[in-house]
């Protein structure tokens, strides 16, 4: 763990320290946008994706978020053998073979098989991804902790908005598949830079049983807590912006492909809130920051059942900003909780988290489909407030930043 220099060091020491943390700050940034670009960039071709396959928006949807069932899959794979696995090296390995069915996702004849390839990027995205929130909880100091993971997460918000709107413009201008291989050459490109830039390797003692620090953690009422409260969050993120796609594209909104790509500058405020997260933490505590940015993100619901532009962008600025805040919340929240091998609390969490996204995805589109779009944000409501309930149970005793 690289320790921060006294007060009185000479000022050499103090730029060189200055300068790790961020080179740091940018390879975890870069890191995060490049493992879950593909997750996010494929959801701004909905509308486009479900008419070439002929199916329903929830079939559409279900297919595209099944990634998500790959990266449950991998987060608690790699939680087992995170402690054996050299970071560097896994990180590079990920990346490389998430281009393979990235790829093949431009010739996927039918929508089963476009579905197990998303399964099997997920699987690609979450081995790099729990790779380096391990790393975080492990090796970065308590001082640092926070604003590591804060941007991390901004480097996912990011992917959201640059991969969202490079989708849009390449499927709107070139068609559906040099979309995706235009990812699987951005995921090869990002891998090598990534991977010889960040300070990744394996440290520390490997545990004798992964399966006992996992009981433990799932003994930890705080960190049950965290888990049920990252489910929550994508299942409200990613059912808002999975379906409320098909809204933007139908009358009265009747956006066309570019535009509906243009719409995802709503992610911009939230590469810059998301930054703060942090602070927050430590000024109010988890479980205050927890519930402001769950509450501003219920605060914008209401307003994407309204025929107006402007007001459904409003709202879905407000639930991207509330979401993501929570996100970068309740992730630091899980390293400073988990009382040992952190790698793996971190694996249990995403696997709740993206669980969390593909369970949503399956509800809200039935609901979507059979009921309409108002019982859909009514959904995402109530996954919101099971969230804020949940947050009533997060509490660390030792640390009194984030004490309530």
């Amino acid at each position: 763990m690289e320790a921060a220099p006294a007060l009185d060091s000479p000022p050499t020491e103090m730029q060189a320290y200055a300068s790790s943390v961020l080179l740091r700050t940018v390879v975890i940034g870069l890191t995060a946008f490049l493992t879950v670009v593909d997750l996010f960039a494929t959801q701004a071709i909905l509308p486009s994706l479900t008419r070439a396959y002929r199916v329903t928006p929830a079939a559409m949807g279900f297919a595209v978020n099944a990634s998500t069932m790959g990266m449950a899959a991998a987060g608690l794979i790699v939680s087992v053998l995170s402690q054996r696995i050299d970071r560097r090296f896994g990180i590079l390995v990920s990346l490389a073979l998430l281009s393979i069915p990235t790829a093949l996702l431009a010739i996927a004849p039918d929508l089963t098989t476009f579905t197990v390839l998303r399964v099997a990027q997920g699987l690609c995205m979450a081995s790099a991804f729990t790779l380096t929130l391990a790393y975080l909880g492990e090796e970065c100091s308590a001082a640092d902790a926070a604003g590591a993971f804060a941007a991390y997460i901004t480097g996912n918000v990011a992917s959201n908005l640059i991969g969202r709107l490079i989708s849009a413009a390449l499927a709107d201008h070139l068609g559906l598949a040099w979309n995706f291989y235009f990812f699987a050459a951005l995921n090869l490109a990002g891998a090598v830079p990534v991977a010889r830039a960040a300070p990744m390797e394996q440290t520390g003692a490997v545990p004798p049983s992964p399966f006992a620090a996992w009981l433990e953690h799932l003994c930890n009422p705080r960190l049950r807590a965290a888990f049920g409260i990252g489910f929550c969050i994508l299942f409200a993120f990613i059912g808002t912006f999975t379906y409320v796609n098909f809204v933007l594209v139908r009358p009265p909104l009747s956006l066309g492909p570019m535009e509906l790509g243009f719409v995802y500058f709503v992610f911009l405020p939230s590469v810059v809130t998301t930054l703060w997260a942090g602070r927050a933490v430590h000024r109010y505590g988890t479980r205050p920051t927890l519930w402001g940015s769950l509450a501003l993100a219920g605060v914008g619901l209401p307003l994407l059942l309204l025929p107006n532009l402007a007001a459904v962008l409003l709202g879905m600025v407000l639930v991207g900003v509330g979401t993501f805040f929570a996100q970068a919340a309740a992730t630091g929240f899980v390293s400073r909780a988990a009382t040992a091998d952190r790698g793996a609390a971190s694996g249990i969490y995403l696997t709740c988290y993206f669980a969390g996204g593909l369970v949503g995805t399956a509800i809200l589109g039935q609901i979507f489909d059979r009921i309409g779009w108002p019982a859909c944000v009514a959904g995402i409501g109530l996954a919101l407030g099971a969230a804020a309930m949940l947050a009533h149970r997060l509490k660390l005793q030792a640390d009194p930043a984030t004490a309530v």
